[in-house]
């Protein structure tokens, strides 16, 4: 494995391709944080009605 750069890695390089990956990934962690709250929500809300918390359905 290849843990140091050679200089003609770093001279190819793109800093404007670099700056839109890191945008991108930015965009996907940011949407990765609120899909794993919403689901730690929906998990939350799901523990409380299987412990007899009140659901939308109503006795008969």
């Amino acid at each position: 494995m290849q843990t140091k750069a050679n200089n003609t890695d770093t001279d190819l390089r793109d800093g404007d391709l670099d700056e839109e990956l890191a945008g991108i990934l930015t965009a996907i962690s940011i949407v990765s944080k609120r899909l794993a709250k919403k689901l730690l929500a929906l998990q939350r809300r799901d523990g409380t009605t299987e412990e007899g918390g009140s659901t939308d359905e109503q006795d008969e």
